[in-house]
């Protein structure tokens, strides 16, 4: 087990990776410091793992929330189940919660734990390849809007991330594809050595490697905590992270959320967002070509929807948390391994980027 720790002075907490986490009762005891407990999975995951985790918490008072599973329920009528059974079962503000599963799972359940009783403290224990390197670290939680993905939330930190490896062995192909453009991200925007393992080791994750899988998922926490630690709120660096996310918004927004996976959108808002940094000559013809070939190398898709207009992207790229005063800010790419904070782009050539990048 490797433990990664994210600097935030006295709420500072470790990222757990390895393998068998899930059955090492210590690692529970160690952030659980009242008797009641209330795990919040969703269907899939729990057929597969609740019943492990719920052999290490026999010493405590369990109860337990399992939500319908996908990116359409993560919604403020479903957040509601959790509150519900956290007062059916008088739960206090020393009460933890526990969130088992995807991001889905951990946003909501962390976003849950963040407003019950104003605040209680929450564990991830993310399942996913994408949670594992993103969404479990940093402490965004929130849930969906029909106008907006993310739009309501808190920034909310856990008490530690406990990232189980062995758990991806049940991960289908097209989720850890998803989750390796949140891995291919942290070398666009910081970490160009990193970028050119995953050109060199892209095969060997596909292979579900161990080693390699190990390998990615460490040095992206190890980006991620870096990030968080110097920007904790997204008043400055954090906002790179984003690099992608406006135009991958606007496809699952746009489309309904479901159709395409949050990576696979990702994927699709950062190959846009690399045809519209060599629209502004920051990027040249190699490296836009470099990101694409990675992208489709990880079994990603590349091109947006052609349902979506340039228009109808420009309406839900309007509604973003880095907009200011109704202008679309982006992140975009200096260059490989160098991201922008949000900049303003002019809307004549974010809308030639938009006609000319499609499938």
């Amino acid at each position: 087990m490797n433990t990664l720790q994210v600097e935030l002075g006295d709420r500072r907490y470790p990222i757990y990776i390895g393998c068998g986490l899930l059955d090492q009762t210590e690692l529970y005891i160690k952030h659980i410091k009242a008797k009641q407990v209330m795990v919040v999975t969703n269907e899939k995951v729990a057929a597969l793992y609740l019943g492990t985790v719920l052999e290490q918490l026999k010493a405590y008072e369990v109860a337990q929330v399992i939500l319908p599973d996908g990116e359409q329920h993560k919604s403020l009528d479903v957040l509601t189940q959790i509150f519900d059974t956290l007062l059916a079962n008088k739960f206090g503000r020393s009460a933890t919660v526990i969130a088992l599963g995807g991001g889905v799972i951990g946003d909501m359940g962390g976003f849950a734990a963040a407003c019950y009783q104003r605040g209680i403290p929450f564990i991830q224990i993310p399942t996913t390849l994408l949670a594992q390197v993103d969404s479990s670290v940093g402490g965004k939680t929130g849930v969906n809007h029909p106008l907006g993905k993310n739009m309501i939330g808190a920034f909310y930190q856990p008490q530690c991330v406990i990232a189980d490896t062995d758990v991806l062995d049940s991960l289908d192909d097209r989720q850890l594809s998803a989750g390796l453009a949140e891995v291919i991200k942290y070398g666009l925007i910081r970490d160009a050595e990193f970028f050119g393992w995953l050109e060199d080791n892209m095969d060997a994750l596909l292979a579900r490697d161990k080693q390699a899988l190990a390998f990615a998922i460490e040095r992206s926490c190890i980006n991620k905590a870096e990030v968080v630690a110097e920007d904790e709120t997204e008043s400055g660096v954090r906002a790179t992270l984003n690099l992608g996310h406006t135009f991958g918004h606007a496809i699952e927004t746009g489309l309904g959320y479901g159709e395409y996976l949050h990576g696979e959108a990702v994927a699709i808002g950062t190959c846009q967002a690399a045809d519209l940094s060599r629209r502004k000559g920051w990027l040249n013809d190699s490296d836009v070509e470099r990101i694409i070939v990675l992208f489709k190398r990880a079994k990603l898709p590349v091109y947006p929807p052609n349902a979506l207009s340039p228009e109808q992207f420009i309406k839900f790229m309007s509604v973003d948390k880095k907009n200011v005063d109704g202008d679309i800010r982006l992140i975009l790419l200096k260059a490989i391994g160098l991201a922008t904070l949000p900049v303003g782009v002019d809307e004549k050539l974010l809308h030639t980027t938009l006609a000319s990048y499609r499938s």
